[in-house]
């Protein structure tokens, strides 16, 4: 032995943990914009959340990345704890798919056998050739490619790590160091924690076990209990994590993990031990295993405690309330405190998850614009009939979307550390974008909430024709929120088209009440402080249209990104009369207020 064979071993162990790495992440890139749609049907059947969780983990390859994502899930209130356990007992046993992949090492092959194509040595270049292909075509695969690429990469640091042990065999150290662990279980128990630990992966764990299998010296009387510990140290890990800027239940989630591998530690040492005692494990006691046999012993192990530890979850959620006490409430709940909750999301889990992240992010985001809309209604309310306590509520309901907006933008900077792709570049500056307009939205509610009450303090009113004329106004500014509500929701581009015409629509209004307003005054029909919070409330109806048309003109950038960098002569085009479609809708919407307009004139 000498330094070399350590550092071909080390080498190795570096490419196979960046392969599985590469290839999880590529995995959960991919999956992650319908993981969370999957996971909010989980119903309270533990059987469907259980075989939920096992093909979410075979997917993702990576059981800490199902459970931090469940905790997440939990915390925002998106799933219940209780529905949560099924998952948590199944990622248990889909991270053993890894193992039976990672068996291939003892797949023995003719030269002129079909089987050749699944032997490492052949199946590592051909994923790294096949993956490089991917990546190079930037035809959308690349998500695809990195996945394979990181395939490759897993088994190539495979195979240097079992050429590295083989030497290492040699020299008889490995021999004696195992031999160490089948005297000693609990050494063994405490090296798989350690390692699994430190590593924060337990198919990383068990795959290393399966490399140092290839040396011919393995035990199952030294393996099985290094197993043990890798299941503790894993979970050891995913608990602190899930407690990472987390409420109580997700904290809980972590803590049901942990309680769950204990039992199933006690489960394996009793299990084990009744079939010793019964000479059932005479034949396979002292003899060697090889990766195969260690891949069914970890599924054995995991498949027989889930299906024995199922139907008793419900201990784990008892158990985990008492040890994870409620946070203790902080003052009364009021509207304002249940609206802000869905901050919850904004969940430091997600971000490894960057498709999960902009779910979160989207949430705020909608709740942030009906807030707006809410607010806009009630101040149209207040200048029709004021009332100090709707304006208290406009106020409270500002300073929450003032939180909101702070909250998510400073989500999305910390999501920009984990961007992966374009398209995720894409989403982050739209949202960016929103969070702006839907502020400025709120701010503008707010303006014709104080205009109301300023006008209320000075004891001055409008005229029935004013206000009869803001009703018409106001019906326009009803239809483009709705709009606007729909075109973000589903990124409609249907909708956001209808957003254009109407805006323009607005515009024409405003001048023309503006034009009315200005003969009112000029006949003293009306006061200069009602004239002037009159011209304002117009000002702020305009900037409302206005935002609600960069909305619909976002979206429709997004969904033709031919022009995305010709927006301005997007819409010059559409106001200059070049489209025919905006010029149909324009015209039909322009007569039918205009017509409500006069109505009101006549009837005034």
């Amino acid at each position: 032995m000498n330094i070399f064979n350590l550092i071909s071993l080390f080498g190795g162990l570096a490419l196979f943990l960046y392969g599985m790495r590469m290839m999880g992440d590529g995995l959960k890139e991919s999956s992650s914009g319908a993981l969370k749609n999957v996971m909010e049907r989980v119903t309270d059947k533990p059987v469907k959340a259980f075989l939920l969780g096992l093909i979410m983990t075979a997917v993702i390859q990576s059981s800490t990345a199902t459970i931090v994502i469940t905790s997440g899930l939990v915390g925002a209130g998106i799933i219940s704890l209780h529905q949560s356990l099924g998952i948590i007992i199944g990622a248990n046993v889909g991270t053993t798919v890894t193992g039976q992949i990672i068996r291939l090492l003892d797949l023995n092959a003719s030269g002129a056998s079909v089987l050749q194509f699944f032997k490492p040595s052949t199946l590592a270049p051909l994923a790294l050739i096949i993956g490089i292909v991917l990546v190079m075509s930037k035809k959308g695969s690349d998500k695809v490619g990195k996945i394979v690429i990181g395939f490759g990469i897993l088994f190539s640091g495979l195979m240097n790590m079992t050429d590295a042990v083989s030497t290492l065999t040699q020299s008889g150290i490995i021999e004696s160091l195992f031999s160490r662990l089948g005297q000693n279980p609990f050494l063994g128990y405490l090296i798989g924690l350690a390692v699994s630990f430190v590593l924060q992966s337990s198919s990383a764990s068990i795959g290393i076990l399966q490399a140092f299998s290839t040396s011919g010296v393995l035990t199952f009387n030294a393996i099985y209990p290094v197993l043990m510990g890798i299941y503790m140290g894993d979970c050891v890990t995913t608990a602190i994590v899930c407690n990472i800027g987390a409420k109580p239940d997700s904290k809980r989630v972590g803590v049901a993990n942990i309680l769950f591998n204990l039992g199933k530690t006690a489960l394996i040492i009793i299990g084990v031990s009744l079939a010793r005692s019964f000479g059932l494990l005479d034949g396979l006691w002292n003899s060697v295993v090889d990766s195969g046999i260690i891949a069914n012993t970890n599924t054995v192990f995991n498949l027989a405690c889930a299906l024995l530890l199922l139907p008793v979850m419900g201990l784990f959620e008892k158990l985990s309330l008492k040890i994870v006490k409620d946070a203790p409430v902080e003052g009364p709940v009021t509207p304002q405190t249940e609206e802000l909750r869905v901050l919850d999301g904004l969940n430091p889990v997600f971000l490894q998850t960057p498709g999960l992240a902009f779910n979160a992010c989207y949430d705020v985001l909608m709740q942030m614009f009906r807030i707006a809309d809410k607010n806009i209604n009630r101040a149209f309310e207040a200048v029709n009939r004021f009332d100090a306590n709707l304006i208290a509520q406009i106020r409270a309901d500002e300073d929450a979307l003032d939180a909101m907006a702070d909250k998510v933008s400073g989500y999305l900077m910390q999501i920009s550390a984990h961007i992966t792709s374009d398209q995720q570049t894409e989403v982050m500056n739209h949202y960016y974008s929103i969070i702006s307009e839907f502020e400025r939205l709120g701010d503008h509610a707010m303006n014709i909430a104080e205009d109301a009450e300023e006008m209320d303090q000075e004891g001055v009113s409008f005229s029935d024709y004013a206000l009869r004329e803001l009703s018409v106004v106001r019906d326009v500014i009803r239809n483009i929120l709705n709009y606007t509500g729909r075109t973000f929701e589903k990124c409609d581009a249907k909708a956001a088209a209808h957003i254009e015409p109407l805006e323009e629509v607005v515009d024409d209004m405003v001048n023309a009440l503006r034009q009315n307003h200005l003969e009112r005054l000029h006949q003293r029909k009306c006061s200069v402080l009602a004239g002037t919070e009159f011209l304002n409330i117009l000002s702020d109806i305009e900037r409302i249209s206005d935002i609600c048309s960069n909305v619909g003109v976002f979206t429709i950038a997004r969904m033709k990104p031919e022009i995305q960098h010709e927006i301005h002569d997007y819409v010059s085009k559409l106001h200059s009369g070049k489209d025919e479609a905006f010029n149909r809708e324009y015209e039909a919407a322009h007569d039918h207020y205009f017509e409500m307009l006069n109505a009101q004139h006549e009837s005034a």
